[in-house]
């Protein structure tokens, strides 16, 4: 059975890829949070998952690199750094990152890119999200991938469209850009709407997780597929060959 090392093993998200790894038919390597031996894990692991913060992303790279161990990367809120250090890791081991683990969220994401090619630059993009209090990135890992999905339909770039959040006189809307608003309170788990705004009509496309299992089952799934694959930066679209 392939062997899975959890690195930030005492956050929620690494709590609930414990508590789903035997059901997918896994082990658990072990585990590690802030100030653990990453090394050893890495060596002890098929394949490791990462749910840490955007700060400890190069450790743990690091230590995928230097035990030749696939890594699923699943921390949000990473910067263009971040990336370059993802791309550089990924020239010498099997890098999988995201912004999201859910599989329900990927094939969304493969159908708002559809959505945005077909509907052309007259439909206005918006995405609005809501997470629970204790989220502390925004917008979420998941809008922004929604957002790249919307504006590789469009021919463009996220950096070039988007627009964070609206407050006073901002004057009308401009055109294709992609906008985002984000949500904060109770216990939500992760919902994401992207609105298409046309002529007198409306289409939305949704997902809503009803608990954070299902970002851990996904997660493990990734983990399973990416184990023994050669060198290269992966994506969730590549685990449902999308």
């Amino acid at each position: 059975m392939t062997a899975i090392g959890i690195i930030g093993s005492a956050g929620r998200m690494g709590q609930a890829i414990a508590a789903i790894v035997p059901d997918l038919g896994a082990t658990i390597a072990g585990a590690v949070d802030s100030g653990g031996d990453r090394v050893q894990l890495a060596h002890d692991a098929d394949v490791l998952v990462d749910f840490t913060a955007p700060s400890a992303l190069e450790a743990n790279l690091a230590a995928a690199r230097l035990a030749r161990t696939p890594i699923v990367v699943g921390t949000t809120g990473l910067s263009a750094t971040h990336h370059v250090m993802i791309d550089a890791a990924a020239e010498e081991v099997a890098v999988l990152q995201t912004g999201t683990t859910s599989l329900g969220v990927t094939l969304l994401a493969r159908l708002v890119r559809e959505a945005a090619e077909r509907l052309g630059p007259e439909w206005d993009i918006e995405i609005v999200e809501m997470h629970h209090r204790h989220k502390v990135d925004a917008p979420s890992g998941t809008a922004f991938l929604l957002g790249e999905a919307a504006a590789a339909g469009r021919g463009t770039t996220l950096a070039d469209t988007a627009v964070i959040g609206r407050a006073g006189l901002t004057g009308a809307r401009a055109e294709e850009t992609i906008g985002f608003s984000s949500l904060r309170g109770g216990t939500v788990a992760g919902d994401h709407t992207v609105f298409f705004a046309g002529p007198g009509e409306r289409l939305e496309l949704a997902h809503r997780a009803e608990s954070r299992e299902i970002f851990a089952r996904g997660a493990v799934t990734a983990a399973l597929w990416l184990a023994g694959k050669p060198a290269g930066r992966y994506r969730m679209a590549d685990v449902l060959d999308l």
